[in-house]
Protein backbone atom coordinates (compact mmCIF):
# COMPACT_ATOMS: atom_id res chain seq x y z
CA UNK A 1 0.00 0.00 0.00
CA UNK A 2 1.51 3.53 -0.77
CA UNK A 3 2.06 6.00 1.76
CA UNK A 4 -1.60 8.18 1.89
CA UNK A 5 -0.06 11.96 1.20
CA UNK A 6 -3.13 13.42 0.91
CA UNK A 7 -4.28 15.71 4.04
CA UNK A 8 -8.46 14.93 5.27
CA UNK A 9 -9.44 15.34 8.96
CA UNK A 10 -9.94 11.34 10.26
CA UNK A 11 -13.18 9.83 10.32
CA UNK A 12 -14.65 7.85 12.71
CA UNK A 13 -14.68 4.40 11.19
CA UNK A 14 -17.80 2.74 12.80
CA UNK A 15 -19.72 5.40 11.28
CA UNK A 16 -18.48 4.99 7.36
CA UNK A 17 -18.26 1.77 7.59
CA UNK A 18 -21.79 1.62 8.58
CA UNK A 19 -22.57 4.05 5.85
CA UNK A 20 -20.32 2.37 3.08
CA UNK A 21 -18.64 5.32 2.31
CA UNK A 22 -15.11 6.13 2.12
CA UNK A 23 -12.81 5.34 4.73
CA UNK A 24 -10.13 8.79 4.17
CA UNK A 25 -12.91 11.68 3.52
CA UNK A 26 -16.22 9.86 4.67
CA UNK A 27 -17.61 11.48 1.36
CA UNK A 28 -17.16 8.63 -1.24
CA UNK A 29 -19.40 5.15 -1.63
CA UNK A 30 -17.22 2.39 -0.68
CA UNK A 31 -19.34 -0.26 -2.08
CA UNK A 32 -20.63 -0.50 -5.60
CA UNK A 33 -24.14 -3.08 -5.78
CA UNK A 34 -24.64 -4.79 -2.06
CA UNK A 35 -20.74 -6.28 -1.35
CA UNK A 36 -18.75 -5.78 -4.27
CA UNK A 37 -15.87 -2.60 -3.39
CA UNK A 38 -15.41 0.23 -5.86
CA UNK A 39 -12.12 0.28 -7.52
CA UNK A 40 -11.55 3.65 -5.81
CA UNK A 41 -13.74 7.20 -4.45
CA UNK A 42 -15.43 9.14 -6.49
CA UNK A 43 -14.65 12.03 -4.10
CA UNK A 44 -11.14 11.89 -3.27
CA UNK A 45 -9.62 9.35 -5.63
CA UNK A 46 -8.57 6.53 -2.88
CA UNK A 47 -7.57 3.93 -4.35
CA UNK A 48 -8.97 0.68 -2.94
CA UNK A 49 -6.90 -2.01 -3.72
CA UNK A 50 -5.86 -2.06 -0.23
CA UNK A 51 -8.83 -3.34 1.07
CA UNK A 52 -9.00 -7.18 1.51
CA UNK A 53 -12.00 -7.49 5.02
CA UNK A 54 -11.24 -11.35 3.95
CA UNK A 55 -13.46 -13.93 5.85
CA UNK A 56 -13.12 -11.69 8.66
CA UNK A 57 -16.64 -9.95 8.82
CA UNK A 58 -18.72 -13.81 7.50
CA UNK A 59 -16.88 -14.78 11.09
CA UNK A 60 -18.65 -11.38 13.41
CA UNK A 61 -22.12 -12.34 11.40
CA UNK A 62 -22.10 -15.68 11.71
CA UNK A 63 -21.59 -15.34 15.47
CA UNK A 64 -23.83 -11.96 16.24
CA UNK A 65 -26.92 -13.32 13.95
CA UNK A 66 -26.40 -16.48 15.21
CA UNK A 67 -27.31 -15.49 18.38
CA UNK A 68 -29.85 -13.33 17.69
CA UNK A 69 -31.67 -15.79 15.54
CA UNK A 70 -31.30 -18.74 17.71
CA UNK A 71 -32.09 -17.00 21.02
CA UNK A 72 -35.13 -15.90 19.37
CA UNK A 73 -36.49 -19.24 18.18
CA UNK A 74 -35.21 -20.97 21.78
CA UNK A 75 -37.43 -18.38 23.44
CA UNK A 76 -40.46 -18.94 21.13
CA UNK A 77 -40.48 -22.34 20.90
CA UNK A 78 -40.49 -22.18 24.77
CA UNK A 79 -43.21 -19.89 25.50
CA UNK A 80 -45.30 -20.75 22.45
CA UNK A 81 -44.66 -23.72 21.21
CA UNK A 82 -45.14 -22.81 17.04
CA UNK A 83 -45.50 -25.25 14.57
CA UNK A 84 -42.64 -25.69 12.57
CA UNK A 85 -43.77 -24.02 9.43
CA UNK A 86 -44.02 -21.00 11.42
CA UNK A 87 -40.36 -20.99 12.55
CA UNK A 88 -39.30 -21.22 8.47
CA UNK A 89 -41.87 -18.88 8.08
CA UNK A 90 -40.43 -16.46 10.59
CA UNK A 91 -36.67 -16.85 10.70
CA UNK A 92 -35.98 -17.93 7.86
CA UNK A 93 -36.54 -14.36 5.67
CA UNK A 94 -34.95 -12.97 9.28
CA UNK A 95 -32.24 -14.58 9.00
CA UNK A 96 -31.32 -13.48 5.50
CA UNK A 97 -32.07 -9.86 5.95
CA UNK A 98 -29.87 -9.69 9.04
CA UNK A 99 -26.88 -11.61 7.35
CA UNK A 100 -26.75 -9.75 4.50
CA UNK A 101 -27.51 -6.21 6.21
CA UNK A 102 -24.71 -7.13 8.74
CA UNK A 103 -21.79 -8.13 6.34
CA UNK A 104 -22.13 -5.52 4.46
CA UNK A 105 -21.37 -3.80 7.77
CA UNK A 106 -19.45 -5.42 9.29
CA UNK A 107 -17.41 -5.47 5.58
CA UNK A 108 -17.61 -1.26 5.29
CA UNK A 109 -16.06 -1.41 9.32
CA UNK A 110 -13.06 -3.86 8.75
CA UNK A 111 -12.27 -1.68 5.22
CA UNK A 112 -12.01 1.51 7.49
CA UNK A 113 -10.33 0.01 10.58
CA UNK A 114 -7.53 -1.32 7.75
CA UNK A 115 -7.47 1.91 6.50
CA UNK A 116 -7.15 3.55 9.76
CA UNK A 117 -4.57 1.78 11.03
CA UNK A 118 -2.71 1.44 8.34
CA UNK A 119 -2.84 -2.44 8.05
CA UNK A 120 -1.06 -4.49 5.58
CA UNK A 121 -0.20 -8.08 4.37
CA UNK A 122 1.67 -9.99 7.00
CA UNK A 123 5.56 -10.32 5.83
CA UNK A 124 8.58 -11.86 7.13
CA UNK A 125 11.32 -9.50 7.15
CA UNK A 126 14.35 -11.17 5.62
CA UNK A 127 17.20 -8.83 6.66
Amino acid sequence: MNEDSAHFPPVDPLKTGLRGCCPRCGNGKLFNGLLGLKPRCAACGLDYAFADAGDGPAVFVILIVGFIVIGSVLWLEVNYSPPIWLHILLFAPLTIILSLLALRWMKGILIAMQYRHNAREGRLSRD
